[in-house]
């Protein structure tokens, strides 16, 4: 149930054949490699959450695309939002998402550089008290991973490698230019902090260090047959996280518990002594 293609009418019944669960999607716009569109994490998420969406019924938010993405400010085509404003909006769209009556919002991550953002707004939910409950789901890992059986090493995987594309071969075939996915190394990483990263230390700097042009792996041995399962694969992982979600009813208790205490430790300490 896509939350744009409802009426309001419908919205009502939505929200409670939903169980109150919303998806949202997390995704940029971004250069994905030569052969790619820009909107492939787009793509990507929107197929993983539809597919899931008609297996156990949740409200699928609109494609979300305003988050964490500097590292690919010199390429063409990049949306990269000022981090006050991505953090901000994120909230405001998670709180008119509770508003309408969907207390329990997924966000279903579908950009690996995303991490750091999610975790910290995640922590972020305990500065304030909340009558909904923000759950993150990462699918993706799924694809990086290694644990889906696919036609091709796990070290040719990447960042536009075989994975992705093979899922926008199996989505979108007209948007895939595969005579310009990279013959040589291109995909292979530069290393250029690699004396850094040896010693454990990592900078803002690090992606481009190893892959300016944003791809990672070797494209040339993408399938949309592989593509096809490494979308159900990602699907059921987010099945499975809805139905604990619909069957948790702990996080709101514990969160209003910790809010309660949050406002006025000192003297929640006195209450119990």
């Amino acid at each position: 149930m896509r939350w744009e293609e409802l009426t309001g009418d419908a919205f009502v019944t939505a929200v409670e054949q939903s169980q109150g669960v919303c998806l949202v999607t997390l995704s940029v716009v971004e250069q994905h490699g030569h052969h790619l569109p820009l909107g492939t994490d787009t793509f990507i998420g929107r197929a993983v959450v539809t597919r899931a969406a008609a297996i156990e019924p949740a409200v699928v938010f609109p494609d979300y695309i305003f988050t964490q993405i500097p590292e690919a400010r010199h390429l063409p085509g990049t949306i990269a939002i000022d981090p006050d404003l991505m953090v901000q909006l994120l909230d405001n769209v998670c709180r008119e998402i509770a508003r309408n009556g969907l207390t329990k919002i997924v966000l279903v991550n579908s950009h690996g550089g995303n991490t750091g953002l999610i975790s910290l707004f995640n922590m972020l939910q305990l500065y304030r008290p909340r009558d909904y409950v923000v759950y993150l789901v990462q699918p993706m890992m799924q694809l990086f991973s290694g644990t889906i059986d696919v036609p091709w090493p796990h070290e040719s995987e990447g960042h536009a490698g075989p994975g992705e594309t093979s899922i926008i071969l199996q989505e979108r075939p007209d948007l895939v230019h595969m005579d310009r996915a990279p013959d040589d190394d291109e995909g292979v990483a530069l290393g250029r902090l690699r004396d850094l990263q040896a010693a454990g230390v990592q900078t803002g700097i690090w992606w481009y260090a190893d892959h300016p042009t944003h791809y990672q792996g070797d494209a040339r041995l993408a399938t949309a047959e592989a593509g096809d399962r490494l979308l159900d694969a990602m699907a059921q992982a987010v099945v499975q996280a809805v139905r604990a979600i619909k069957a948790d009813e702990e996080t709101q208790r514990l969160q209003d518990e910790f809010f309660a205490g949050s406002h006025a430790p000192l003297a929640a300490k006195r209450s119990e002594q």
